[in-house]
């Protein structure tokens, strides 16, 4: 009689696939987590991973075959050889976007799916397991990005996107659940709890009855879900000081007739940091430098036109985070950028940040408000709120949740890695009563 190999137990992973970053954070039978570190090339090690992934082709004996890179090293790679690269940024942005299919890489035809499972392997591989190494359960936003976004397609191509990759069965739960799972460990006593997530692309809120000693421990009583965050707070940024340096509100002529407006969809592109690598193909590029030659300010026209064709979109949303940064500490800052002819420095107050934000602060409040009409409580019925998410550093947004609950109810922490987290401690509760 022979006896068969005991397997190896499985890894337990959540991870956060966001929009801007990613987390992998690995949990034992215990629930002690450990978020995976990232190491890039000239970067620090990092507990956070870019969602970018850069793909080109690379000769091998007689055949070319796909190579990719992600995070910074993505970056890296596509500076290279910009002209021989793909540079693939907010995946998660289209996932509920039905009208995205698929995009043509090189000789072949790739759907989203494929190219997140990608991302997911190499990021897999930087914390230095494999996925059919895990189990794991993985975290979705209550509501997709997007104007006409179908959640339950943005569900479906996300668990695709984790199985093309190698995981077996990933168990899917709210982001904000997952934060909450993060908090609740902070809890000796049952409690109601407002949970706010903000990533790059959405912003989610849940409303949650933990009890640390129950069956089940967790109860989510309503939950809400916005399109903006981080991402959005950047644009008004770039729509308020970066855009008319490059010439958005100039004029062209058509054949010495009437002053026309520039095209706004280059400003549309630019506002969307995952959109401007686009926007360095010929036609536009010719597009730019044909309206520049009767332009009432063809300097700024050609000024976007240089920062397109250097790839200089990186080193300006470095700058213009920083800014952002910056407001959340002090009053004011000074927003920096310089590339040839261009140079933009312009101070920025907080309050001038905010009243640019504040159409996107009104729709964050009607969430809130949304999460706590669909439970049915009441301010006074919400014991804890706990924001996670750099947006949560902002002051305005912040101050959305003291003005409702006071200064005493509202906490934080671990703001980029918490959702992770959580999702890992799911992941541990999940496998034990399974």
């Amino acid at each position: 009689m022979t006896t068969q190999p005991l397997k190896a137990p499985k890894i337990r992973v959540g991870i956060d696939f966001g929009t801007t970053n990613s987390v992998v954070v690995i949990a034992d039978e215990q629930g002690n987590t450990q978020p995976a570190i990232f190491n890039f090339i000239d970067s620090p090690s990092s507990e956070t991973c870019r969602t970018l992934l850069c793909l080109w082709m690379d000769q091998e004996g007689n055949r070319r075959v796909l190579q990719d890179a992600i995070g910074l090293d993505a970056i890296e790679a596509y500076l290279d050889d910009p002209a021989e690269s793909r540079l693939i940024m907010s995946m998660k942005t289209y996932l509920a976007q039905g009208s995205f299919r698929e995009t043509r890489v090189f000789a072949s035809t790739m759907t989203l799916q494929n190219l997140i499972a990608r991302f997911l392997r190499s990021l897999m591989d930087k914390a230095g397991i494999t996925p059919e190494q895990v189990s794991t359960t993985i975290g979705r936003p209550v509501r997709f990005a997007g104007e006409l976004a179908d959640d339950d397609l943005g569900v479906k191509r996300l668990k695709e996107s984790f199985v093309e990759a190698g995981f077996t069965e990933p168990n899917v739960v709210l982001e904000p659940e997952g934060a909450g799972w993060r908090f609740m460990q902070r809890l000796d006593a049952p409690a109601t709890v407002l949970v706010g997530d903000f990533g790059g692309g959405t912003s989610d809120f849940s409303v949650m009855r933990f009890d640390p000693h129950g069956t089940p421990r967790t109860v989510t009583l309503g939950h809400s879900g916005v399109g903006i965050a981080g991402d959005q707070f950047d644009f008004r940024i770039i729509d308020n000081v970066v855009a008319p340096a490059l010439g958005r509100d100039t004029t062209y002529r058509v054949m010495g007739g009437q002053p026309l407006p520039v095209p706004i969809e280059w400003y549309a592109s630019l506002g969307r940091w995952h959109r401007l690598s686009l926007m360095r193909t010929p036609q536009t590029l010719r597009s730019i430098a044909d309206v520049a030659k009767t332009a009432s300010d063809p300097q700024k026209l050609r000024n976007l036109l240089r920062l397109i064709e250097d790839q200089e979109g990186q080193n300006l949303y470095r700058a213009i985070g920083q800014a952002k940064s910056d407001l959340s500490r002090h009053d004011s800052t000074v927003l920096k950028f310089s590339h040839r002819d261009l140079k933009i420095e312009q101070t920025i107050t907080r309050a001038d940040f905010e009243s640019w934000i504040k159409p996107d602060l009104e729709k964050l409040a009607a969430a809130i408000d949304d999460a706590l009409n669909v439970t049915g409580l009441g301010i006074d019925d919400i014991d804890h709120v706990f924001l996670t998410g750099g947006t949560s550093f902002v002051p305005a947004v912040r101050k959305l949740f003291t003005d409702r609950f006071g200064e005493s109810r509202v906490d934080g922490g671990s703001e980029f890695v918490s959702v992770a987290e959580g999702l890992a401690l799911i992941e541990v509760e999940a496998r034990a009563s399974a």
